[in-house]
């Protein structure tokens, strides 16, 4: 039986890759480990409740003596790296928390799992360490090139805090790899969405703004580019890369589904008001807010190479997989009042309102 060790499993794209891999396999264990900050949820997971196969853990990847503890306890054949903080917006506000948790968090694990997997020789047998990442350390792409895109080698170029925490975690990683001969992989994905996004990022916000009939901030002009992924599309890729990528590289997972953000609030202004037959949800609760400092113009993926080496290609097209989100929130409308409560009650508040 193999055993993942899965960091940051209990937000939204970590929850999502657990209940993928339990569903699809039944002789592997997962140590989910995850400290549970405001985007954690334990009601992710509810139901894998019981499953013996599942062990969570609630901890911090900064804490060495804890992943070592549980290193030593669960001896787990794949790390997979979740754990971030991943907000563009908080990065502004608070730089030195991404820096901490993105990059130092990542180095710890690394120490740890080199510790635990090394042999005396060097060897560390058919492990694998796997750094989950985003596009966004590429930059910009300008919007009148629309047959440009992000690859594989494409040099890094951060224009936040937040995906300068990314790279430099990236960077650690493939550092790892080439001095250390550890088994690494990095993935960087595009913009996921999905069932138990926190509504901060665009489309849960939206959604949920929109059921409430409340204002739809959009930055700038709307006319910023992004690249939208089906979370459970990401999911199959990370799990090829974990059992097929080649040692050592870097996998882009794109949705080729590029979208302007102001097509994407208008098309869930009109799935939403269809959805629950509400003439009140317009694109009169538009409002067009300040631009984002550093906001990147455009984003695109090519996955050409993941293509090409395992086989993956996204399976869901946008205007499937947006149906689908908005049905999963008007179906959790608990989850998502149970996730905005509490300590960022009233900093959401501001958000569902419109900046």
């Amino acid at each position: 039986m193999k055993t993942y060790f899965v960091t940051g499993g209990a937000g939204f794209i970590g929850s999502n890759f657990v209940l993928y891999m339990m569903e699809k396999y039944d002789d592997i264990r997962i140590v989910n480990v995850d400290a549970l900050t405001y985007a954690g949820n334990l009601e992710n997971l509810q139901s894998i409740e019981g499953d013996r196969r599942h062990i969570f853990v609630q901890a911090d990847i900064r804490d060495k003596a804890k992943m070592e503890e549980l290193f030593l306890a669960y001896q787990p054949d794949y790390v997979v790296n979740f754990a971030a903080e991943s907000h563009v917006d908080r990065s502004i506000e608070t730089p030195e928390v991404f820096a901490d948790t993105n990059v130092i968090g990542t180095v710890t694990l690394l120490n740890v799992a080199k510790a635990a997997w090394e042999k005396p020789d060097g060897n560390f047998g058919k492990r694998k360490f796997l750094q989950v990442g985003t596009d966004e350390v590429y930059g910009s792409l300008p919007l009148d090139e629309p047959d440009t895109f992000f690859r594989e080698d494409t040099p890094l170029n951060p224009h936040s805090p937040y995906s300068a925490s990314k790279a430099a975690a990236d960077m650690f990683v493939k550092a790892y790899g080439d001095t250390y001969g550890f088994p690494v992989n990095i993935t960087r994905c595009s913009n996921n969405y999905g069932p138990f996004q926190f509504p901060e990022k665009l489309i849960p916000l939206m959604i949920n703004n929109a059921l409430h009939h409340k204002g739809l901030p959009v930055y700038g002009d709307g006319l910023n580019v992004r690249d939208w992924l089906y979370v459970e599309d990401h999911c199959k890729a990370i799990d090829m890369v974990l059992s097929q990528g080649r040692l050592g590289e870097v996998y882009n997972i794109g949705g080729h589904n590029e979208r302007p953000n102001i097509f994407i609030v208008k098309k869930i202004i009109e799935e939403c008001a269809q959805a629950v037959d509400d003439i009140r949800i317009t694109e009169d609760l538009i409002t067009y807010v300040e631009d984002r400092k550093g906001h990147d113009r455009r984003y695109g993926i090519a996955p050409d190479k993941i293509k090409a080496d395992l086989g993956w290609y996204p399976e869901t097209a946008f205007e499937v997989g947006i149906v689908k989100t908005i049905q999963w929130y008007l179906e959790n409308a608990d989850w998502v009042s149970n996730v905005t409560s509490g300590a960022y009650q009233d900093y959401y508040a501001k958000m569902y309102e419109g900046r």
